[in-house]
């Protein structure tokens, strides 16, 4: 997959920006705080719908104005896909999607039409934070591969929800907890397709991510993953889910909400068998985020046939020169996206395109 070309109007700090990228390496470079992560989390609005910064749209409408609009236009193997996003503060749909000139009834169909991978500073959070931050990171990567997957999750979550919701109201009304049987089949029939999705992608992701780590570190150290479920690889993962939730009940009952299922598995990361969580460095967590990055990209080109883009946002000055190099290596493969202050922090990589970002402005 290729962007041949991203247009923004009043998005962020930018009144109106064309951007032809280069089939290789585009950079945005420049000062601090002058727009260049702004173009990064369009592309990233363009793969999944939402940005990676905010959960409130009206956030990416400039200052001052009432609505933004985002337009990618790809070519993949099966032709060119155009993608228009419209974020509107008066309008009662706040977000509308377009797909070349139709209008999409779900957010869901929007996913794979852009694919892609980003490296943010936020994503250091994967290591570093709790397992909400890990299994975000798993479902959306698959919900960007596979949209069945990001529907189970969005049943998963309103099923959740109700229980939750009827936890609450049992609580006034006990004659009501025989009604618990009917969602906890559902949650555990939605839980066990997600928990299986979550489990094969992270044996396949584990592989890849150890590869690249040793790569970037020259083998000196050694990244492993693995999935943390309550449930057992083998036998009926739904009746698994389904024995766990009857054996929570009491216990669900006197909290109010629901205590066992997919909502609190988590991933393992461990660098030279130490969790990377508490006995890394910040560089090793580093290397180890973007190694999970760069196994995303392996696992989508694999699963879709084509590299998905890749987006780097101000990743190459934290880097030592040998883990700089390495990586620059590897984006010579794929069409990257860079963001610097300096564009020393790329010596050695082929720059295709270079804009200078200042306050919301392109220069070639």
């Amino acid at each position: 997959m290729r962007v041949k070309s991203l247009s923004l109007k009043n998005f962020r700090n930018y009144e109106q920006a064309i951007i032809t990228p280069d089939s290789g390496v585009t950079v945005f470079t420049g000062p601090n705080a002058q727009g260049k992560t702004n173009i990064l989390e369009a592309l990233h609005l363009c793969c999944l719908g939402r940005s990676h910064r905010t959960a409130r749209d009206e956030e990416l409408i400039r200052w001052g104005e009432k609505s933004a609009r985002v337009q990618i236009q790809t070519q993949q193997q099966d032709g060119t896909h155009e993608v228009t996003i419209l974020l509107d503060k008066t309008q009662k749909k706040k977000k509308t999607v377009r797909i070349g000139a139709r209008q999409a009834e779900r957010i869901g169909e929007l996913l794979g039409h852009v694919c892609g991978v980003l490296f943010s500073p936020e994503d250091l959070s994967i290591v570093k934070s709790g397992p909400a931050e890990r299994r975000r990171f798993i479902d959306m990567q698959l919900s960007q591969l596979r949209p069945s997957y990001f529907y189970a999750l969005q049943r998963a979550v309103r099923t959740l929800n109700q229980r939750n919701a009827l936890l609450k109201e049992i609580a006034r009304n006990p004659s009501l907890a025989p009604t618990l049987d009917m969602w906890d089949e559902q949650l555990a029939l939605v839980g066990a397709q997600i928990a299986q999705n979550r489990r094969e992608a992270i044996e396949r992701l584990s592989q890849d991510a150890k590869e690249a780590h040793a790569s970037l570190t020259d083998g000196r150290e050694e990244l492993r993953l693995w999935y943390i479920s309550q449930t057992a690889e083998s036998g009926d993962v739904a009746e698994q889910l389904l024995a766990r939730l009857h054996a929570a009940r009491a216990e669900d009952m006197r909290r109010m909400t629901t205590t066992v299922g997919i909502h609190r598995d988590d991933i393992g990361v461990t660098i030279n068998g130490k969790e990377a969580r508490t006995f890394a460095s910040q560089g090793q967590q580093r290397s180890a985020v973007l190694s999970l990055k760069l196994a995303q990209l392996e696992m989508a080109a694999r699963e879709t046939g084509e590299a998905p883009i890749l987006m780097l946002d101000d990743v190459m000055s934290e880097l030592d020169p040998g883990r700089r190099r390495q990586l620059i290596e590897r984006i010579d493969r794929v069409q990257t996206f860079v963001t610097c202050t300096d564009l020393s922090d790329l010596a050695g990589a082929r720059q295709g395109a270079v804009y200078h970002v200042e306050s919301g402005m392109l220069h070639d």
